[in-house]
């Protein structure tokens, strides 16, 4: 089972901005579930945002209007008859916070509001919504989340991310008498899945400088260079040093084995992908002429069931590691399993 407080320590890794100044009290607080964890995150990161100011964009209006205001429409001025009250519709562009991202900030505050958390994050989310006044109402099941990020709003990054995981992942389960909803929490395997392995991947750029850390693409070893409809080889995580290499495939599901007539084995669709992934990295460094290592890893988060993979397997050549990355432990323990993972084939 996974601590509250690591989900936040996966978080601060994945989103780097929960690291700075103003989310320090939320590293420090216990919570009880993670509706109460992401409420405090977007409590602290709504304040910045609002000392910074709400993020502005140009919109267009179109209404009647008693004072003339950028482009008369007439025909839809006669069509509307708004001369008869001494008003012409007008279309102009305006400079408002009523933007899509500030109308997702102040739904999930709405959402979050109606779900399992401590009256006092509440009343500080009723608090922040009064900045919100001029920002109109947004049906969250309906939002497109597919968003671009400038320098004007990069700072919305994590912020709409966060709303994202209230979004799609709190569930209804059951309506009370005065209306508020029972929640039940609200990270799936699906999108635990995403964060873990964001999570590894960016723990390691972080704490281990000396590697080169990344998740590129790995090429297929090709005879020919026809590669027309082969699907494309995207890693999870890649750490190397030289030519050190070791491909990590970060796992998050509920059971972390298959089972077949009592028989726990690891998932074989994993071990292909990775024995897949190694092969080809390989090949790739020979033809460059590079002497290399690569070994591959499954890195499975840790489950409540009895058995759990862990092992090491010579194959081709090559070695592939099947481990468990246990989530449940203070996260100071979990930092030296990671850390270890790097030693181990590092080691200098």
């Amino acid at each position: 089972m996974i601590r509250i407080q690591n989900v936040y320590h996966m978080l601060a890794y994945a989103f780097r901005v929960l690291r700075e100044q103003g989310y320090r009290d939320v590293e420090t607080e216990e919570f009880a579930n993670t509706a109460e964890l992401c409420a405090a995150i977007l409590a602290c990161g709504i304040s910045s945002q609002l000392k910074r100011g709400l993020g502005r964009e140009y919109l267009d209006r179109t209404e009647a209007l008693s004072a003339l205001r950028g482009k008369i429409e007439v025909s839809e001025s006669v069509k509307t008859r708004s001369v008869l009250r001494r008003q012409m519709v007008c279309s102009y562009d305006e400079f408002s916070v009523d933007t899509r991202m500030n109308r997702i900030l102040k739904a999930t505050c709405v959402l979050l509001l109606r779900s399992d958390i401590d009256k006092s994050r509440k009343k500080e989310l009723k608090r922040l919504l009064v900045f919100f006044s001029d920002v109109s109402d947004i049906d969250l099941g309906a939002v497109d989340w597919h968003m671009r990020f400038n320098r004007n709003n990069q700072t919305y990054r994590m912020l709409m991310n966060v709303c994202w995981l209230v979004a799609k992942g709190l569930l209804q389960t059951q309506t009370q008498a005065d209306g508020s909803c029972r929640l039940m929490d609200f990270f799936d395997e699906q999108r635990m899945s995403h964060l873990y392995e964001k999570f590894v991947l960016e723990y390691y750029r972080r704490e281990h400088p000396e590697l080169d850390v990344g998740a590129p693409y790995i090429r297929w070893a090709l005879d020919d260079g026809f590669d027309d409809m082969l699907p494309a080889m995207k890693s999870d995580v890649v750490l190397s040093r030289g030519g050190t290499v070791l491909i990590i495939d970060a796992k998050y599901y509920a059971h972390t084995t298959q089972r077949q007539y009592d028989k726990h084995t690891v998932h074989s669709h994993n071990l292909y992908q990775v024995f897949t992934y190694v092969k080809n990295k390989e090949a790739e460094l020979a033809r460059a002429g590079i002497p290399h290592e690569v070994s591959g890893m499954l890195l499975y988060a840790r489950t409540d069931e009895d058995v759990q993979p862990d092992g090491i397997y010579h194959m081709s050549g090559n070695r592939i590691s099947v481990r468990t990355l246990d989530l449940g432990l203070p996260f100071d323990q979990i930092r030296k399993q990671l850390d270890g993972i790097a030693e181990a084939h590092f080691a200098s």
